[in-house]
């Protein structure tokens, strides 16, 4: 299995992350790489940047170190009405984007039904691309609905390497990927697998999240970046715009 294109990473502009867009660009070359996704924690997240960048990313080239560049947002899920930290019409702007559970950002109660339905109602967004690491027990989800969602909207589902490595703060995650993964089989919805990269070293690197989908027999076909082109066909907005 080949993976074409980082579908989550963070440069400095993200706050606690340490790598240029131009180093992380590198970097996706340096791994054989076609495309990158730049996908910067948005406003409601500690220590992260002002709206002003995400509305000014139109004058980055979408060509760098001979890799092609997806601009977006990591955003954050605020409520259990699936209210995110970036305006609709910014959000449509963008090439792409992540919409994730997050401590600081995310103000309701932390049960399985707020968090599901956090997540049901930001995949109605039609410029909410991919659930970001939906897989972190401390934000308990109903992975039935939370598949059959992404399936009726087109959502993509992620597993995130930095979920499965050994020192990750998240919780149960690879019993929860698992749970996923096989609904995912089962009801044919696509995932993606994201590094969520916060420096340049780790771009590219899918070493746990390889090895949990070999463990769960999991179908290439449905995994929307093993080719770029796969990927930007998959991705809600080509559909909405």
């Amino acid at each position: 299995m080949k993976i074409e294109i980082d579908t989550h990473t963070h440069t400095v502009s993200s706050g606690h992350a340490y790598s240029t867009m131009r180093e992380m660009a590198q970097a996706a070359a340096e791994k054989g790489l076609k495309g990158l996704a730049v996908t910067d924690h948005s406003p409601d997240m500690p220590g992260s940047t002002h709206i002003y960048h995400f509305q000014n990313l139109r004058v980055v080239p979408r060509q760098m170190c001979g890799i092609e560049l997806l601009l977006g947002a990591e955003l954050n899920i605020r409520n259990a009405s699936g209210e995110v930290d970036l305006p609709q019409p910014l959000l449509k702007a963008l090439d792409i984007t992540i919409a994730s559970m997050h401590s600081y950002c995310y103000v309701d109660e932390a049960v399985e039904e707020k968090v599901t339905s956090g997540y049901l109602c930001a995949m109605e967004n039609p410029f909410v691309d991919i659930i970001g690491h939906p897989d972190d027990s401390r934000y308990p989800v109903d992975y039935e609905r939370l598949v059959k969602k992404a399936k009726e909207t087109g959502t993509l589902l992620e597993v995130n390497n930095s979920s499965l490595k050994p020192a990750s703060f998240r919780v149960n995650t690879k019993d929860n990927i698992f749970e996923m993964l096989s609904l995912c089989r089962q009801y044919k919805a696509a995932i993606v697998l994201g590094t969520d990269s916060h420096v340049d070293a780790a771009v590219g690197d899918y070493t746990y999240a390889e090895a949990a989908l070999k463990e769960a027999e999991f179908p290439e076909e449905l995994i929307a970046n093993t080719s770029l082109e796969k990927l930007k066909s998959l991705l809600k907005r080509t559909k909405n715009r």
